[in-house]
């Protein structure tokens, strides 16, 4: 049996918006076949926003925050009681006023379930910022300089690019791999972020099956391929 399990922001949608309608009722009639999961840093409420409750209804598990809260439908079936402290939250907020990006919007750090997400650019911006910090982030390494400032401080930690403008903050083996601990089966992982400093590295270095994919537009096609076969 194969378990396929889906990254969401730039994999099955773009960053932080909603699915493309045709893509999600393929998807759908994917999951009518196949035995599906979702794994995401980012929580519930914004999941469901993303992919629709229908979409949520069908799959086998999905694993929010990075894998630390573990669901089933709407049923929590774990949480992790991680929390960052004091320091980290210090740290992260210098991290973010010595960015060189010249655009901060506010609401920079968002304490999730098990895990953090800093974002340099904040939450309060456009989707223009966002660009503009993507084309930044993209000719200046930004957020792998500022987790490799970050990561000397606290090496119980990992700091992992993710999304198209955040770093993902954890416990270290508190990652997508826990994903793993839920499913006997093989696991096919579609994921944007499989390279090594990404949020999606980690459960890629252990499934069987990786489709390292740039968009959720090479995710739509790989699965027509498999549904076609």
């Amino acid at each position: 049996m194969v378990a396929y399990v889906f990254d969401v922001d730039g994999t099955l949608t773009p960053s932080r918006i909603r699915m493309d309608e045709t893509f999600r009722q393929e998807f759908l009639k994917f999951q009518e076949t196949h035995d599906t999961y979702l794994v995401t840093g980012s929580d519930y409420p914004k999941t469901l926003e993303q992919v629709g409750e229908e979409i949520l209804s069908n799959v086998k598990l999905i694993f929010n925050c990075c894998g630390n809260e573990v669901r089933h439908r709407e049923k929590i079936r774990y949480k992790s009681p991680w929390k960052p402290g004091g320091l980290v939250l210090l740290s992260c907020k210098t991290a973010v006023s010595i960015s060189q990006f010249p655009i901060k919007t506010g609401n920079h750090l968002e304490i999730r379930t098990g895990c953090m997400n800093l974002s340099i650019v904040g939450r309060n911006a456009t989707h223009e910022q966002r660009q503009e910090f993507v084309k930044w982030d993209t000719e200046y390494g930004e957020r792998e300089r500022i987790a490799d400032f970050l990561r000397p401080q606290f090496s119980e930690l990992d700091f992992t690019i993710a999304g198209e403008t955040g770093l993902d903050i954890f416990p270290k083996g508190k990652d997508k791999s826990q994903v793993k601990d839920w499913i006997e089966d093989e696991i096919f992982f579609f994921g944007d972020r499989c390279e090594e400093g990404g949020n999606d590295f980690a459960l890629a270095n252990v499934a069987e099956m990786v489709y390292h994919v740039k968009n959720w537009q090479e995710t739509q096609e790989v699965l027509r391929k498999i549904s076609n076969e």
